[in-house]
């Protein structure tokens, strides 16, 4: 999960790229204008920010070379625009701006530039870790000597007369198959991250059915997120 923050004075998008990045697991803040988003930055580290041009109080070329200037621009900024020329995406580029969005942003360019900005930030953050040091009582030689021993609780766990892999099959199907899939969705949505898109083609149903069915089945979409 990454910490992004939007910024853009129009509340229709600030509210459609909230609801998707959500739905990829990010933790979202939003900001209307560039007060707003100075606000934001001096009070939290972001992994990424998507950054309007057009803005009422100061522009988003502005606030880049402001953030750039302070020092303070430590993280991939996207800049967004509907009527922005290449000469303003190149001089936002030349700032430090790590690449441009033209709108109307269609989902799967967002999501890919959100991706490599975050992949971005993750490779300038990263620091090899050092390997850690074999105990001195084990052999060398031995590739297992640091497995932790499996949980003794796991070997004494048995089902109960009426379960079969952790469902009570004692029910109605109905009952029955809903225990099932909301398992089978929680367990994807974990897996996943809370990524709405990736849980939609691990399991082959449409984002907004698989959204449907979720609320139906009372699934917790912060679940996966959290963990």
């Amino acid at each position: 999960m990454a910490n992004i923050l939007v910024v853009d004075d129009e509340l229709g998008i600030r509210d459609l790229l909230s609801e998707i990045l959500n739905d990829e697991g990010h933790s979202v803040d939003l900001a209307e204008n560039a007060t707003q988003a100075r606000t934001a930055r001096a009070g939290n580290a972001y992994d990424l920010v998507l950054l309007d041009i057009w803005m009422p109080d100061t522009d988003g070329v502005s606030l880049l070379k402001e953030w750039a200037t302070a020092g303070v621009l430590t993280m991939p900024v996207i800049m967004m625009s509907g009527h922005a020329t290449i000469d303003t995406a190149v001089e936002a580029t030349r700032i430090g701006a790590f690449s441009f969005l033209e709108k109307p942003i269609t989902l799967q360019k967002l999501l890919k530039a959100v991706e490599q900005g975050l992949a971005r930030n993750a490779a300038h953050q990263a620091a090899p870790a050092p390997a850690a040091a074999p105990p001195a009582h084990a052999p060398a030689d031995s590739g297992f000597a640091h497995l932790p021993a499996a949980p003794s609780s796991v070997a004494s766990v048995e089902p109960g007369p009426h379960a079969h892999q952790g469902f009570d099959l004692d029910r109605p199907l109905r009952e029955a198959r809903d225990g099932f899939e909301k398992a089978y969705f929680e367990f994807h949505l974990a897996r996943e991250g809370g990524s709405m898109t990736r849980v939609a083609e691990k399991t082959g149903l449409e984002r907004t059915h698989l959204y449907r069915k979720l609320r139906q089945l009372g699934v917790d979409l912060g679940r996966g997120k959290r963990g």
